[in-house]
């Protein structure tokens, strides 16, 4: 029984981890886009946006789940190395597409809240999956 009380509170723990991270990802593309970020998606239904935060969010699960997978038997070891994986992703995710907007024509946040279907925006979410791939990659 203990074994299953232990087992909860650890994914609990993990669950809550990967919850603050998902919301970080959604800080994220809010802060890289211009306008709101829930109101581009919710109301005016803009598919450019929603693709992005999906890869962002998908990218980000991947993250924490490699880690969650590959931890540590010491579980406060693995709870912070998940944490740090999870932010450098983030971080890395971040950077990725600032340089994508760096090297492309035009604002790729300009082009993300367009509420025309964009190929840009496609590119960029297969960025942030290689990111997350990567970091994924080297976790294990």
């Amino acid at each position: 029984m203990s074994d299953i009380i232990n087992g909860l509170g650890r994914t609990g723990a993990y669950g809550a981890l990967g919850l603050v991270l998902l919301i970080l990802g959604i800080v994220l593309v809010d802060v890289l886009t211009p306008g709101k970020l829930g109101k581009q998606i919710w109301e005016e239904r803009n598919s450019n946006a929603a693709l992005l935060l999906s890869s962002a969010l998908l990218g980000v699960g991947a993250i924490v789940f490699t880690s969650i997978w590959t931890t540590y038997n010491d579980f406060g070891k693995g709870l912070l190395s998940t944490a740090a994986f999870g932010l450098l992703g983030l971080i890395l995710m971040g950077l990725a597409f600032l340089v994508l907007d760096w090297v492309t024509p035009g604002k790729l946040g300009a082009i993300v809240v367009d509420p025309e279907p964009h190929p840009a925006v496609w590119v960029s979410a297969a960025c942030n999956l290689a990111v997350a791939g990567i970091v994924s990659a080297s976790i294990a």
